[in-house]
């Protein structure tokens, strides 16, 4: 089960669970599609992964109890800027290659 993450990891910004600004890998680090395009450059600085829109967890229990009431958004947050110029030196090899080929 995701764990909705409520904000970007590099900029804090807030992500609610029904965020369409939201982006995840495949390990669940979040951050916002702004970071991700001009600072990360669809790059994890985590784990090299790419990024996809995070899904959104209905708020209305539509079906089997399969909504965020049963299962809420986590309200841990995990703030860690990301050194530019770290990041920058880790990517230098791989940003080009798109994230299936990496």
């Amino acid at each position: 089960m995701l764990e909705l993450r409520p904000t970007c990891e590099h900029c804090n910004k807030p992500l609610p669970p029904d965020s369409l600004e939201a982006r995840i890998c495949s390990y669940e680090c979040t951050f916002c599609a702004a970071c991700v395009d001009t600072i990360l450059g669809n790059v994890c600085p985590n784990c090299a992964g790419g990024f996809v829109p995070r899904p959104i967890r209905p708020s209305k229990n539509w079906k089997d109890n399969s909504y965020l009431g049963k299962d809420p958004a986590s309200t841990q947050i995990k703030h860690r800027l990301v050194d530019q110029e770290a990041h920058a030196r880790f990517t230098a090899e791989i940003r080009l290659m798109l994230p299936e080929k990496r």
